[in-house]
């Protein structure tokens, strides 16, 4: 039992945690401004596994603190290929579009802010991509996660469908 919750604390460390965005909100109170923060971070561990979340506190940290959180408990897996994504795809939320396509080794994540954030969480080594539309962080990071969340490994689905085994070079890929 105490081993299982040492990896578990392990594995805790491991997170990939990335501060996308920090915003200052100011209330005009009679006896002047009151100040509270809102966070959104992004946490991934490398291997295919992604989580946004948001908090919001009085102070910075303590809106971190919970954002991570909120994270942490949001996480979803996400198919790669490799050190890549297996096909291009668009996504929508709101009014941001976030277009993700797959590219060769070496090339690296060719994208900003959000999307770079959560491409870098999840374990992407190379990927081109585009935000259009609004650019708020909220929303590309939210349309980036549901890009991500749609993808399919192609291959091993037909070979699921018609029950037949996998060459092996595809099935260690998906």
């Amino acid at each position: 039992m105490e081993e299982k919750k040492k990896i578990d604390s392990e594995q805790e460390l491991s997170f990939i945690e990335k501060l996308v965005s920090l915003n200052r909100v100011a209330k005009v109170v009679k006896g002047g401004r009151r100040l509270r923060f809102s966070a959104l971070v992004v946490v991934g561990d490398g291997q295919g596994g992604v989580g946004m979340g948001m908090g919001k506190s009085n102070e910075v940290p303590e809106a971190i603190r919970k954002a991570t959180a909120s994270a942490r408990r949001n996480l979803i897996k996400v198919i790669l290929a490799d050190n890549t994504i297996p096909h291009e795809i668009t996504s929508k939320f709101g009014a941001s579009r976030v277009f993700l396509r797959p590219a060769s080794p070496g090339t690296g994540v060719i994208a900003g802010g959000g999307v770079r954030a959560v491409l870098l969480a999840v374990g992407v080594k190379d990927v081109l991509s585009k935000s259009m539309g609004n650019r708020n962080p909220v929303n590309i990071v939210k349309a980036t996660i549901l890009a991500l969340s749609q993808l399919r490994n192609v291959q091993a689905e037909i070979a699921k469908r018609k029950g037949s085994a996998l060459p092996q070079e595809v099935a260690s890929s998906g």
